[in-house]
């Protein structure tokens, strides 16, 4: 299981539209690479404890992790279109190599090529659309690894 700092240091550097890297993204598209690596690979990349609340799956986890390491990252407070507050996540250690699986990279570098295109909107219809918020009961946890068996029983 991969550090979640590595794993927010490779979405920040190989992400290619930095304007996008909000902590709302970073910790849906680090959602879902828990959930397609679940699903490959029979356990999440990170170790979070994914809970569905009002706003699809979220967890404060990236947003700690990006201020306990200030030396590694740098957050940025700007707003939305529509005048909300909004977080921007930048990595600022651009040496910095994440210790990170072939595997990990490569479910990783499919969430930043599937969502890299996406506006906001359809980016959270992505999310809405997965099997663990469609078949959960909002404010619950998601155990990922036992909806991707469920996933999979049901896909066959």
């Amino acid at each position: 299981m991969a550090k979640l700092v590595d794993v927010m240091a490779y979405i920040l550097e190989k992400y290619p539209d930095k304007t996008h890297l909000s902590n709302a993204r970073v910790t849906k598209m680090i959602y879902l690479a828990d959930w397609r690596h679940a699903i490959t690979d029979k356990k999440q990349i990170t170790n979070i404890r994914w809970y569905f609340d009002n706003y699809g799956p979220y967890v404060w986890d990236i947003k700690e992790v990006a201020e306990a390491n200030p030396d590694l990252f740098t957050t940025i407070e700007g707003s939305t279109a529509y005048g909300n507050p909004k977080l921007l996540l930048e990595i600022i250690d651009n040496k910095y190599i994440p210790n990170l699986s072939e595997e990990e990279k490569k479910t990783l570098d499919h969430v930043i090529a599937k969502t890299k295109d996406l506006s906001w909107s359809e980016f959270i219809r992505l999310i809405y659309s997965t099997y663990p918020i469609i078949t959960s009961e909002r404010y619950s946890y998601l155990d990922l690894c036992e909806k991707a068996k469920d996933y999979l029983r049901t896909s066959e």
